[in-house]
């Protein structure tokens, strides 16, 4: 079985969180990372299984302290990947996913070159634009700012070794699957 990390980004709503939900529930073989972030918990998030929430201060000496495989700060919270977790299961060659933001990405691929990027993209920019409005878990400008960053984070596909485009859930999931499959 290859050891090989997968990252997982693209722009907010563009469906990473729906993808992982299906991978957990198809593909339980595949380990996702849960993050840790700063941002308010949302309905229907759990503690420790969508994400973290910790606040400021104990982010800052998570990064601090070298806990941290990657960390950006995003829409006014921050976000970061626990090291630890990523490391022990990579040593035990399992398949691991980082579903994570374009800057985190990056930072990946400086840290672990060898890291697969997978681009998610939306089908178009008005598609984008009606995920983010219709989430309907954040004020108007919230919203705004993600748009402006979604269209920086859209000229960032190139960076990127594939890109899936998501036009359905279930269809990018099993994509990605194939891309992080041995032998792919």
């Amino acid at each position: 079985m290859s050891s090989r990390l997968t990252v997982l980004s693209g722009p907010a709503g563009v469906g990473k969180s729906s993808i992982v939900d299906h991978l957990r529930t198809h593909h339980p073989e595949i380990w996702h990372s849960v993050s840790v972030t700063t941002r308010p918990q949302r309905p229907g998030e759990q503690e420790g299984v969508d994400r973290y929430f910790v606040d400021s201060e104990t982010f800052a000496r998570m990064v601090r302290d070298g806990e941290l495989l990657e960390h950006a700060h995003y829409a006014d919270n921050w976000y970061g990947t626990p090291r630890q977790p990523v490391d022990e299961r990579l040593a035990r060659s399992e398949l691991v996913l980082l579903e994570i933001e374009v800057q985190g990405a990056r930072q990946v691929r400086a840290l672990m070159p060898d890291a697969l990027l997978v681009f998610l993209a939306p089908p178009s920019w008005a598609e984008l634009e009606r995920r983010l409005r219709g989430r309907g878990t954040e004020p108007a400008d919230v919203i705004e700012r993600r748009l402006a960053t979604a269209r920086i984070e859209l000229a960032a596909e190139e960076e990127f070794d594939e890109t899936i485009v998501n036009t359905s859930v279930p269809e990018a999931a099993e994509a990605l699957v194939r891309l992080m499959s041995p032998g792919s």
